[in-house]
């Protein structure tokens, strides 16, 4: 390990990266350093660069994140979210946010909404210091933050994702109800998260529509396990568990025509303001629906995603998934190529990646 990390530092909207080094400490009590093998990008990174969601500037970004711990502090080492106590050397997923464990609503298994929360790639420079996001050679593991030790075999491009889109996939999955075999689901956006939620509904018995208006990634959504794969602006079925993971106001305002009598509506994409509903309550109250809404998850969906993942990784497309990865410091032609490509995800690497692992 060297004696000094790169962290790759966003000036603010239409401002270019720039590297920072910085000196390596020893972590604090609780706290590990990981050497990031892989970072991919999410796809709310590409809306603070554009200036569509708020981002902390200066500050680093990127929070999915795979790597090797390579300093742990003083006292017992962090555990896993798989009750496993992690070593140096081990090679982790990295879980979006770290939670006090202390407050009213960490005391409610609400950590992922911890009054005290903080959350990688999203904290001010100032505040947060440069190890604080993925698009760096190191990130500094704070205590509370779940990780998932994963094995050396499993591809970088399914690990990097785990601690983000994965995770989210598996409690938006949790939030559509228990049992789905022979159910009919409609999954709206078949972006990483919406590709996942499909693989992993149809591993569990149900007829899945996707819909995109993305014919690539309809394709991908077939391969993933979809039933059907429809345009956008085509009807889908009625479905008896509606997920929203598109992100497009237009998804969110057709949930309740768009599901059966007795059915769950479950809202996950929608995260940013622009989309108000105008639902009939009476709609709701006679159709007997529910309606969930999903951010971020809890430990135990990591773990069960990590899980499913180490499962199904034979079986997934990862090159369909994964599409090209840049060094570090081409880290803005990588957002371009993010934003304007149709690959699911592109990659950013300190040193050099086998796309196949």
């Amino acid at each position: 390990m060297t004696a000094e990390a790169v962290a790759m530092v966003w000036p603010g909207v239409g401002g270019r990266h720039r590297p920072v080094a910085v000196r390596l400490e020893k972590p604090a009590p609780g706290e590990a350093l990981v050497e990031v093998e892989l970072a991919t990008i999410c796809g709310s990174d590409l809306h603070t660069v554009s200036g569509r969601r708020p981002g902390p500037a200066p500050g680093v970004l990127g929070h999915e994140i795979v790597g090797r711990v390579v300093r742990l502090g003083d006292g017992p080492p962090p555990r896993d979210v798989r009750d496993r106590a992690v070593a140096i050397g081990d090679r982790v997923a990295v879980g979006i946010y770290a939670a006090c464990g202390r407050c009213g609503r960490c005391r409610r298994d609400l950590p992922q909404k911890c009054e005290r929360l903080f959350k990688y790639g999203h904290a001010p420079l100032a505040e947060a210091g440069p190890l604080s996001g993925g698009y760096a050679t190191h990130v500094r593991v704070r205590a509370g933050t779940p990780l998932a030790v994963v094995p050396p075999e499993l591809p970088a491009g399914l690990a990097a994702p785990l601690g983000c889109a994965t995770a989210t996939a598996v409690a938006t999955v949790a939030a559509g109800g228990a049992e789905v075999r022979s159910r009919n689901i409609t999954v709206c956006g078949a972006g990483l998260l919406g590709l996942l939620a499909t693989a992993m509904l149809a591993d569990q018995g149900a007829a899945v529509t996707v819909v995109d208006p993305d014919a690539g990634r309809r394709a991908t959504a077939k391969l993933m396990g979809a039933a059907n794969a429809v345009d956008a602006a085509a009807e889908p079925p009625s479905a008896d568990v509606y997920i929203e993971l598109s992100g497009a106001p237009a998804a969110a305002r057709n949930a309740v025509a768009r599901t059966a009598t007795g059915g769950t509506i479950v809202l996950a994409g929608t995260v940013s303001p622009g989309a108000p509903l105008d639902w009939e309550a009476q709609d709701l109250v006679r159709g007997l629906l529910t309606v969930r809404g999903v951010h971020n998850y809890a430990p135990a969906h990591l773990a069960e995603a990590a899980a499913w993942t180490e499962s199904a990784a034979g079986r997934l497309p990862v090159d369909a998934l994964l599409g090209p990865v840049h060094p570090l410091d081409d880290l803005d032609a990588a957002l371009q190529e993010a934003a304007r490509s149709g690959a699911v995800r592109v990659g950013v690497a300190p040193g050099e990646i086998d796309q196949g692992r």
